[in-house]
């Protein structure tokens, strides 16, 4: 699709879900659209993406939808509309809840309310299901199940991730309790980097750079703003370590740090991943204030992995090609077979 057609065609979505005319009372939303492109141009991980023409359409439809739209929830579905069919991941706008350092606070704390990691068993097979990588309540919930799988002596591992959309450090326990030796997953490539280099990073250049430690996601996104490249180890653990085989189902929904897992899981050798290529949306995002009681979530860093390169458009592959649906039927005659 060229340029001008990708640009008439946002334009149009802009056009029918902002009145051309505004009436009494009506809010000028063109400095919230002056405001997206400038913090994006400011903090976007890779400036030349933003040069291309899928960015570039884009833009000029914001900024059109600036100036079109009359109210906050106008402005709202335009950004959702020509953000539909994105050029890259981790782009969102939504109401304020607080202010972007108060949210940075508030997800560092966060507790999903429960149920973001579930233990099941058939016979001797555990199955952890994982929906989210969000909540110190997760975190706990992957602790307790690792310790009950090491009680039972579980003869297989079933990592269920198929639902998962992603969220934060719940993907460290997830993969540390399977390991056997220390694990170089990735590298996250932020800006300061795509600015002075037209490649991505190879082995030489992480060489002597610390891997990031730490479990505040504040702290994390400050890292890679400033860091041109971070790099991710898994330590294994020290107690209730699993030793037995582990089965990950992905599914094309399976996103951001879900694919992270997904992906150290396949590198470290010890798990089979069965089921579809996962979302390709491997980026990590922060949030910044707007006017208009507004907030934008951009990505402030890509991810490569140290054994399968890039994720974000591409996914990571399975050991085992199946339908999300049939994966864990697959697991299971892989686990019977063996």
């Amino acid at each position: 699709m060229t340029f001008s057609l990708m640009a008439a065609g946002l334009l149009a979505l802009v056009q029918s879900s902002a009145s051309a005319e505004p009436g009494p009372g009506a809010t000028d939303m063109q400095p919230v659209a002056n405001a997206i492109t400038t913090l994006m141009r400011d903090h976007h991980y890779n400036p030349e993406e933003l040069d291309a023409p899928a960015y570039q359409a884009i833009e000029t439809a914001m900024l059109e939808l600036g100036s079109e739209a009359t109210n906050r929830a106008d402005f709202l579905n335009g950004f959702r509309a020509i953000w539909a069919d994105a050029p890259f991941s981790h782009v969102t706008l939504s109401e304020a809840q607080g202010t972007a350092e108060q949210m940075a606070t508030h997800v560092d704390n966060l507790r999903i309310g429960g149920g973001g990691a579930t233990l099941g068993w058939q016979d001797e097979t555990a199955i952890l299901t994982v929906t989210t990588m969000m909540g110190q309540d997760t975190i706990e919930e992957i602790n307790a199940a690792y310790a009950q799988i090491a009680a039972r002596g579980a003869e297989a591992l079933v990592i269920d991730l198929r639902e998962n959309g992603g969220g934060a450090f719940a993907v460290l326990p997830l993969v540390r309790h399977v390991l056997a030796e220390p694990l170089e997953a990735g590298i996250f490539v932020s800006q300061p980097w795509n600015a002075a280099h037209d490649r991505a990073p190879t082995a030489s250049d992480i060489d002597g750079i610390a891997s990031w430690e730490g479990w505040s996601l504040r702290s994390f996104w400050q890292a890679v703003q400033v860091n041109s490249l971070t790099p991710i180890r898994f330590e294994p653990v020290t107690e209730n370590r699993y030793d037995g085989p582990v089965y990950v189902l992905v599914s094309e929904t399976t996103a951001s740090a879900a694919e992270m897992a997904a992906d150290a899981l396949k590198a470290s050798g010890r798990a089979t991943l069965i089921g579809e290529v996962t979302a390709g949306q491997m980026l990590s995002q922060t949030v910044f204030d707007l006017p208009e009681g507004l907030q934008l979530w951009l990505p402030i860093a890509d991810y490569y992995s140290v054994s399968n390169g890039r994720i974000e458009g591409r996914g990571v592959m399975p050991d085992i090609a199946s339908d999300a649906d049939s994966a864990d039927d697959v697991a299971v005659q892989l686990i019977n077979a063996g």
